[in-house]
């Protein structure tokens, strides 16, 4: 069986990489023609563990090939993924532009039935524009042939999406036909052989499903975030109350844990569409509006944190930031709260050095010679008056704050995601703040 994935993104190229893997010969598309002939070339457009080696030996083997044109391969194809981008509008509302296209292309170009599947994260109410903008093309042809929709929306977390997709908590899939049920049912038979559950249902619920899943993750960020900062007021110590009611199976741990807000390329767009989509049908999201409120008011705590270290006066002050991009083991900057960090920074005076292991060519794409880019968490500390940790990248686990306070010209230490031991710190001298504990 051979399948066509639109978009070589994070969710299209693994998809692709994932689905070769498990024997199906797979075409990844892409109308970057430059992109294309870097994965032909074994040169990845993304950051994400593992998918290299991935790419490489699936296209060796010949499960895996590259295009930058649909139409040239539409005729060997009976399922076509689109994994297109649907970025934000100024609206918040998600841009559906691209995942027409896929459509009218399809439409434009099929000569036998097809299932198009949406990979993309779209709103509510997607499948019906889709199924509108194939149908237009076929009346257009004078054509009548079948075809089918399908919503199958993806759950990977960046820096885990290989293990994600290999092993799923869950396949949800949307369909509206029997035929496109037992496509999918066959695309996705290893993974029940593996015994994750594949759940059915029609395509509007499973659209809302990945809205819903990440607002509740996102909700879950957010709550502790205010739960850290009454925590604060009241000297309880955020660190005890996680474990405290994670310990509840009815809670649970995950996406307790208090920091510098969430960032990337998904929690924030949906979050938004999501909020976006309730208006257009008359509703207010109290909550997830909430949230998101939250989040945007948390992406400021490590200035704050570090304006009160020097009691208002940030002008002239040297600060090193730690991790730059919205969690670890990706170079995604989306929405990532060092931006928001480093550009309150800046409006107040400060000198910034930054450092993160994978980012820093992406940063200085954005950020220019506004900031001194450094080699290392130690030339980052170099000359510094504060250091602020945003990003908790494994590298920065284990300092040495001996050879760091030697660098340092002042003794603050900002821990916007409470992995350093207070204690510790404060022994070698450290002036010492985190999330959610008295200081």
């Amino acid at each position: 069986m051979k399948i066509a994935i639109v978009g070589t993104g994070y969710v299209g190229l693994v998809t692709g990489a994932c689905f070769a893997e498990m024997g199906l010969n797979v075409v990844c598309v892409d109308i970057d023609k430059r992109k294309i002939e870097k994965l032909k070339n074994g040169v990845m457009p993304i950051f994400e563990p593992g998918i290299e080696v991935l790419v490489n030996k699936n296209a060796e083997e010949g499960r895996l090939s590259f295009t930058s044109d649909l139409v040239d391969i539409l005729d060997d194809v009976s399922v076509i993924f689109c994994a297109v981008g649907t970025p934000p509008g100024e609206d918040g509302s998600a841009d559906l532009k691209y995942v027409l296209e896929v459509a009218r292309s399809v439409g434009r170009n099929m000569k036998g039935y097809k299932l198009l599947v949406t990979k993309s994260t779209v709103p509510v109410g997607t499948a019906p524009k889709v199924r509108e903008a194939i149908q237009k093309e076929l009346n257009t042809r004078g054509l009548d042939i079948q075809f089918d929709v399908a919503s199958n929306p993806e759950f990977l977390k960046e820096g885990a999406a290989i293990k994600d997709f290999m092993s799923p908590d869950r396949v949800v899939v949307g369909v509206e036909s029997e035929r496109a049920k037992q496509l999918m049912e066959r695309l996705y038979k290893p993974f029940v052989l593996n015994g994750f559950p594949i759940i059915f249902m029609d395509i509007a619920s499973a659209e809302m499903t990945k809205y819903a899943a990440n607002a509740m993750l996102a909700t879950r960020i957010s709550f502790m975030n205010e739960i850290a900062a009454l925590c604060e007021a009241t000297g309880a110590n955020v660190d005890s109350v996680r474990k405290g009611i994670g310990s509840d199976k009815r809670i649970g741990t995950s996406f307790l844990y208090a920091g510098a807000g969430y960032g990337g390329s998904c929690f924030p767009k949906d979050v938004k569409a999501l909020i976006t989509t309730a208006k257009e049908f008359g509703f207010e999201m109290k909550i997830v509006g909430a949230v998101e409120k939250v989040n945007e008011h948390q992406k400021g705590i490590v200035f704050r944190k570090l304006n009160e270290a020097f009691k208002n006066d940030l002008k002239g002050k040297t600060i090193a930031i730690w991790g730059l991009t919205f969690k670890p083991d990706t170079d995604d900057i989306r929405d990532a709260p060092s931006l928001v960090v480093i550009e309150k920074l800046l409006n107040a005076g400060a000198n910034v050095r930054v450092f993160d292991p994978v980012s820093m060519e992406e940063i200085e794409q954005k950020l220019g010679k506004k900031v001194m880019y450094c080699k290392n968490p130690y030339d980052t500390a170099q000359d510094a008056d504060a250091v602020a940790l945003v990003t908790e990248w494994k590298q920065f686990r284990l300092i040495n704050w001996v050879k760091i306070k030697q660098l340092m010209n002042g003794n603050v230490v900002v821990d916007g995601r409470n992995i350093y031991d207070p204690a510790e710190l404060k022994s070698e001298g450290f002036n010492y703040y985190s999330i959610g504990k008295k200081h």
